[in-house]
Formats: structure tokens, sequence, C-alpha cells
């Protein structure tokens, strides 16, 4: 009797587990596709294979945060001239982060879905203004935090979320301490971002964003040896980034500014 009920068993195994291979597979080439458009700079591209992708494979975190990535790359890249132009790129942002924050609850020991809430956040910030959205500046902090405490999805996942929280230490130090301490934001500090940015450079060198970013904050403690030091570097790094042409003029730019500091 033991054997007639475990034949059907292992039966059955053999016949469901190619599916889950299959499905698994066909999941992989469909982020595979996107990824590759990604790559490209096709964001709008990247977005309908990922949509595809969660129509088919429905609450799926790999999937959502690819999705997050993208709405947040076409957001930027918007015009926003006019009230409306603004309110759709909000709109994008507010995708963006209703994306993200699925992907967060369906994977909380992941990093990357947190590092794309950061993301989406630290946008939705600056739209707004820092200092007018505290709520929204803490939590960009605390996603980054967690990421970086999880410590997985890669090292240059962690690079980002390292970087993530370094801007935001650099920029929200930007405003008297005791007026930002009012606003409940007395947490940031220039000599933190310094420590991030090298974390992330250290897990990533030679990424256009860090470089010019760690070069703005070091002006801004006017160390302008160590500034010029990441703006040249800046101007060797390859392009990754489909901005990183523009972020490349922006430190020739910062370097003829300071050449006599």
């Amino acid at each position: 009797m033991k054997k007639t009920l475990t034949m059907p068993l292992v039966l059955l195994a053999f016949l469901v587990l190619p599916f889950f291979q299959i499905v698994a597979q066909d999941m992989k080439t469909m982020l595979e596709e996107g990824d590759k458009y990604y790559k490209e700079f096709k964001n709008e591209k990247a977005l309908e294979v990922y949509k595809k992708a969660d129509v088919k494979y429905p609450d799926n975190w790999e999937i959502l945060w690819r999705i997050s990535r993208a709405y947040v790359d076409i957001g930027e890249h918007m015009p926003t001239s006019t009230s409306d132009q603004e309110k759709a790129q909000l709109a994008k942002y507010q995708l963006a982060y209703d994306y993200s924050n699925k992907a967060v609850q369906l994977a909380p020991n992941q990093a990357l879905p947190y590092i794309r809430r950061a993301i989406v956040n630290g946008r939705i910030a600056l739209f707004k203004g820092v200092f007018s959205v505290a709520d929204v500046v803490n939590a960009v902090r605390d996603d980054c935090e967690k990421a970086i405490k999880l410590g997985n999805g890669g090292d240059d996942n962690q690079a980002i979320a390292h970087y993530v929280l370094a801007r935001t230490h650099a920029k929200i130090s930007e405003k008297w301490a005791p007026a930002r301490a009012v606003l409940g934001l007395g947490w940031a500090e220039l000599d933190s971002s310094f420590v991030h940015f090298k974390k992330a450079i250290a897990l990533k060198a030679n990424f256009v964003m860090f470089h010019l970013d760690y070069a703005k904050a070091l002006i801004a403690d006017d160390n302008y040896k160590e500034a010029r030091k990441n703006l040249n570097i800046v101007l060797k790094c390859a392009i990754e980034d489909e901005d990183d042409a523009v972020k490349k003029d922006e430190a020739k730019q910062l370097l003829k500014e300071i050449e006599n500091e």
C-alpha cells in the first residue's frame, strides 16, 4: 500500500518540475529582454516588457522593482515647463513609488526594493522641496540604511544605497544645522556624506555620478584638491547612464570654476 501511494507522488513531481522550470525560464527571458532595453536607455521599451511580465507573473518583486526603476528614469526626462507637465512627472514618480513599495512588502529581506523606494522618494523630495517634506527625506535615509544592513543584492546595488545616502546627507547639510534640526533633519552631516561616497566608490569604482556628486560635496567643504581629483576621474569614466555625457560636461565646467582654488 505504501508503494502504491508513493509512486503517484513521484510521477507528479516529474510532471510538475518541468512546468516550473519553463515558467522560471520564460520570466528570466522577459526580464533579460527588458534589461537589454534598459541598458540601451530605451526606458519606454523596457517598461513595456516589464509590464507584460507583471501581467503574466503578478506579485513578483523582481519584476516590480524594475517597473519602478523604469518609471523613475522616464520621469526624470519628462518636460517640466508647465504645471501640467510637472503634474505628469510627479504622477510617474508616484507610480514608481507604488511599485517599489509593493516590492518591499513582497520581499522585506531583499535590499533592492528598499533602494528603489529610496531613489523614488528622493526624486519626490527634490520635486517638492527637500525641506518641505522631511518625512519623505527621513524615509530615504531609513530605506538606504535598511538596504545596507541587509547587505544583499550585489556590490553595485549596495554602492547605490551608499551613494543615495551620501547624496541625502550632502543635500540636507546645505541648510543651517539649527534650522534643519527644527524640521527633524538634524541628523544630516557633510562628514557622513564623505563616508558613504567613499564606500560607494569602493564598491563600484569609476561611476560618473558617484565621483561628480562626491566632488560637489568636497567643494562645499573647500577641499578643492580632492574635488579636482574626482572631477578628473569623471572625465575618464565610461558612459554607463544616459545622463553621463551631460554630467561629464558639468564636471568640465566645475574644473574651470575651481582651477584657481
